[in-house]
Parts: C-alpha cells; sequence; structure tokens
C-alpha cells in the first residue's frame, strides 16, 4: 500500500491550522504530526505552503458530449488538476443536454473512467434547457444529481421553478441560476455603463441579473427549496443575498475569479478573451464582491471554465462567443484580487462548494482517518501564465502575473499534481 509524506506545511486540520506533516497511506490521512516516520514513503515538499482538503469547483463546463473540439473530460480533468481541484460539478448545456438520467450517468462514468478529478454531472431543470416542462429530475436524481440548472438561459417561468423547487426541495437538491433577464440583457455585448456608450456597444445592464434574483428570492421563501446564485457579478446581487441570508432562507452564492479580477474598462482593448456572461461590472461591482467574499456573504469561488477553440474567440468582439477559461489560474486570481488567509481560501475553494454541492466526500478539513483528498497551496510562487493544459486558452488571464497556485493534489492518496506537473 502506498505511502506519501506531505512535509513541513502549514495544514488546515479539524482543530485550526497547524504547522505539521501529513502521512497518507493508501486513501486515508493516519497522522498529522510534528516529524512523522517516513520509512520509504514518497516525501512531497510543502515547506512554506497551505496545506487543506482538496479544492472543489462548482461550476464548470467540461463540453462532453457533443462539443469535444473546446474540451472533453480528460482534458479539463487535467486541467482540474492542474489547478489545484480535487473535484468539479460539471455543467448541463452539453449536447445532448444532461436532462436524463442516462447522460448524467455517462457523464460520471467518463469521469471515473478518466480518474484524474471527481467529476459530477449537475442536470437540467427542464427539458432540453427549453424552460419549459420539467426535466426527468426522478431519473436525474437517481443517476446521483444533485445540482441542477439550466445555466445558460435563466429558469424564466416563475410557475416552473415553483414546481422545480417543490420536488427537489423534498428531494433535498439545490437549484442553481444563471440569473440573466433575457428581455432586460437582449442582444447586449458587455456591461451597460460609460464602457459600453464609447465603445457604440449594447449593453447589459445590472437589473437584468438582480431581478431575476430577486423574483427567485420571493419563490425560495415560498417553497424553502435550496438556491444558489452562479457567478455573482452586480453589487445589487450582493445585497440581496446578504439580506435572504440575514431572513434565514437557505441561499448561497458563488463568484468567478475573472469578475473579481478585471472590471468593464479591460473591454476597451475589444479582446474577446473578455466576453463572458455576466459581463465584466463597474470598479464599484468589483469592490462589493470582493468585499462579500472576504465577509462570507458570497459562500464560494466557481470558475464557471467556459472552454472555447481559438478560431471560435478569434473573431470580431460582437462575434465571439461568451466565456473563458479558469480552473488553472483560479488560486492566482483570487489571492490576487481578494488576499484570503488559508482557512478562508480553503472554507471559499473546497468546504463551502462541496457543502453546497452536496458533496459528502470532499471538502473536509484534515484529521486522522480522514479521506486524503488534498491540495497543497504555495501562496508564494510567482509566476507569468504563458500556457494551459486545457485544450483552450480563451483566458483574460494569458501573459499575466499571478502569485499562488498549487504545488501537490492527491486524490484519495493518488498524486494527480506533483511539483505543479499533472499525474495522469
Amino acid at each position: 500500500m502506498s505511502e506519501i509524506v506531505l512535509a513541513g506545511g502549514l495544514v488546515m486540520t479539524v482543530d485550526g491550522p497547524v504547522e505539521a506533516d501529513v502521512k497518507v497511506v493508501g486513501e486515508n490521512i493516519v497522522e498529522i504530526g510534528r516529524k512523522v516516520g517516513r520509512g520509504d514513503a514518497d516525501v512531497l515538499d510543502c515547506s512554506g505552503c497551505w496545506v487543506g482538503p482538496g479544492l472543489v469547483d462548482p461550476h464548470v463546463h467540461l463540453r462532453e458530449p457533443g462539443q469535444e473540439w473546446k474540451e472533453d473530460i480528460a482534458s479539463g480533468s487535467m486541467a482540474a488538476a492542474a489547478g489545484g481541484f480535487t473535484a468539479v460539478v460539471a455543467m448541463p448545456n452539453t449536447e445532448p443536454a444532461v436532462d436524463s438520467g442516462h447522460i448524467a450517468r455517462f457523464v460520471a462514468d467518463r469521469g471515473r473512467a478518466v480518474g484524474i478529478v471527481d467529476v459530477f454531472p449537475a442536470g437540467c431543470v427542464t427539458a432540453g434547457r427549453e424552460g419549459g416542462r420539467l426535466a426527468h429530475l426522478d431519473e436525474l436524481w437517481a443517476a446521483g444529481v444533485r445540482v441542477f440548472t439550466d445555466d445558460g438561459p435563466a429558469l424564466f417561468d416563475g410557475g416552473v421553478l415553483r414546481r422545480a423547487m417543490e420536488y427537489l426541495g423534498d428531494l433535498g437538491g439545490v437549484i442553481a441560476q444563471h440569473a440573466e433577464d433575457a428581455g432586460l440583457s437582449g442582444a447586449g455585448q458587455i456591461h451597460e455603463g460609460e464602457v459600453s456608450a464609447a465603445l457604440g456597444l449594447m449593453g447589459i445592464p445590472a437589473a437584468a441579473e438582480e431581478v431575476i434574483v430577486a423574483r427567485d428570492l420571493a419563490v425560495v421563501r415560498l417553497t424553502g427549496a435550496s438556491y444558489h446564485v452562479q457567478h455573482v457579478s452586480t453589487e445589487g446581487t450582493v445585497e440581496l443575498v446578504r439580506g435572504a441570508k440575514a431572513d434565514g432562507l437557505p441561499a448561497t452564492a458563488e463568484v468567478t475569479p475573472h469578475h473579481l479580477s478585471f472590471d468593464h474598462r479591460e473591454v476597451l482593448g475589444t479582446d474577446p478573451a473578455f466576453k463572458m456572461y455576466p459581463p465584466l461590472r463597474s470598479p464599484d461591482d468589483v469592490k462589493a464582491l470582493r468585499r462579500a467574499v472576504a465577509d462570507g456573504t458570497i459562500d464560494c469561488i466557481g470558475t464557471d471554465h467556459a472552454p472555447h477553440a481559438a478560431h471560435e474567440k478569434d473573431v470580431p468582439f460582437e462575434e465571439a462567443p461568451r466565456g473563458v477559461i479558469g480552473l488553472e489560474t483560479a488560486v492566482g486570481a483570487v489571492l490576487g484580487a481578494v488576499g484570503l488567509g488559508p482557512e478562508e481560501l480553503f472554507d471559499r475553494m473546497s468546504v463551502a462548494p462541496a457543502r453546497i454541492a452536496r458533496l459528502s466526500d470532499h471538502g473536509h478539513l484534515l484529521e486522522r482517518g480522514g479521506p486524503a483528498s488534498i491540495t497543497v497551496i504555495d501562496p508564494h510562487v510567482e509566476y507569468v501564465v504563458d500556457g494551459f493544459v486545457s485544450r483552450s486558452a480563451n483566458s483574460p488571464f494569458l501573459g499575466r502575473s499571478l502569485t499562488g497556485a498549487a504545488r501537490h493534489v492527491l486524490l484519495r492518496g493518488r498524486i494527480t499534481l506533483r511539483d505543479r506537473k499533472v499525474e495522469a
């Protein structure tokens, strides 16, 4: 049975951070302490690093089935491991959409076959993500799906949303919403403001996000179902979530690293790498997002990793698809934007997303006998983003300097990242 020692890091344990070694035998942690016995163990240097539960991304697009030229489960899993993740929740906007049990099982089975990270499929709320009749929610639940979303279009029909919440709320699932009022966003390309006016581009007002969240929270109050706001981008949404939590509603929220890092002024260069929905917002919105991550109003980080092939993005801004990749740059981007300490970082990027997505085997602070799915973060390493493991490279961080990255990753006691290199 394999033995691994993670040596000399600051370890996030159930009793708080401690300077210690972590010894892993097989799939479990067997010892945490000063100078644990090493013998013939594989020793990973963790000096100067933070050692905690494997990172969890609640919002990725792996494109398989149907759009494998952008990314597939194998390449996306490798990108996730490179970024420090041990589990990801794959969005259902594939071709075909994940609206029935057999498609969900296909995604999960492919993830297991690749075996680099745990891949958990999210399921559609409506058939074909068309907003009408409900998807096969019973089949999806039986296939292990716990997060339900039509990610891309918002669930616009309040009656459909209510029926879904009543059904899934009884089971214990969570509905995640891409909050965007299609009528208000219209043909918008970027945030509605001085930059859209300067460029002569149609804008998307902050209200397009906020009115959907406000409506949804009223339905949450009616049904009591768990509700998760995807990729929050505005100060108004932050305040809606803050108020819902103060009222005791079961509402949670995520934000992307790129919405924490950039504002709409980056779009002045019309680089399609900065085209995403929701769009980059105002500097005041960015400040509000950062404060909300720091104080916990926004529960977690979701990268919204959205790969596109080079030929798809290498077009005029107005014609480019929305979306950017984010798995491999997430740690450095978040640390640069918010400056979280080790306990807060592992909470926002492991413990909270695992809890929200109902991933019982992930997000556990380290303890003897606990699962050996572990990420080691080097908060000091400096580097220029010059390439990706992902099949796609549509990143706003390409060519930029970041500080902080995953050094090592273990998935159930197997090394998937060693010294920042993926071990497939």
